[in-house]
């Protein structure tokens, strides 16, 4: 069960945005990550839960941050309630998306989960709902992922297989690089694995069709 702890910072000027403590595992229904953030200061800003089929399907996200709430799962594309800090008028939304996305590392390793892209497969388009800091008001993005290449690192656990996915923002045009090492991500855009107790789980077996096709 790999549990570490990931620093967050502006990817734009790297201001310091906190720390992600987490762990997560493979289970016999999917895969499971649970995290909770922390300020730069040390003090609590919110939590992360997120379980995921077999196929790499959200079947249940809980988001907490500021008082504000996200349940959700995929259900007629992906459905969700957010919460406001009083309780008082809940909201839910519906977007024929494949899965959901935010700032925790967690949303990059489902997408991976999901995919399952070997160095062979074309770019693939995915549609994701994201839940944006700092009210985790939901956007709906279009993404394309690409691997475009698998890499064998020797460490005093024997061989780590790195993955280096290229990610395009279909709306801006903008692309970024996301390095993830099974069901860890080593290096992206705001975020950094600063401890790892453990080593990664193995990345499920690739499939021949996508789900984003």
């Amino acid at each position: 069960m790999p549990r570490g702890r990931y620093s967050l910072h502006d990817p734009h000027d790297r201001t310091p945005l906190g720390e992600e403590h987490f762990h997560c595992a493979p289970g016999p229904s999917g895969w499971r990550y649970v995290a909770q953030r922390t300020t730069p200061s040390g003090d609590h800003l919110g939590s992360t839960d997120l379980a995921l089929d077999e196929l790499g399907r959200p079947i249940r996200l809980e988001l907490h941050a500021g008082g504000w709430q996200i349940r959700g799962a995929a259900l007629e594309g992906v459905t969700w309630v957010r919460t406001d800090p009083t309780g008082a008028d809940p909201a839910e939304g519906n977007v024929r998306a494949h899965a959901f996305s935010g700032t925790s590392p967690a949303f990059l390793v489902a997408v991976t989960r999901l995919l399952r892209l070997t160095p062979d497969s074309p770019e693939t388009r995915i549609r994701l709902v994201t839940f944006t800091d700092p009210v985790l008001a939901p956007l709906t993005v279009d993404q394309s992922w690409a691997l475009m290449d698998s890499e064998a690192h020797a460490t005093d656990n024997g061989p780590l297989l790195v993955d280096t996915y290229q990610v395009s923002d279909l709306n801006t045009g903008e692309r970024h690089t996301v390095h993830l090492a099974g069901d860890v991500v080593l290096a992206a855009p705001g975020i950094e694995l600063e401890d790892l107790e453990s080593p990664p789980s193995p990345k499920p077996a690739p499939r021949q069709e996508h789900p984003a096709e």
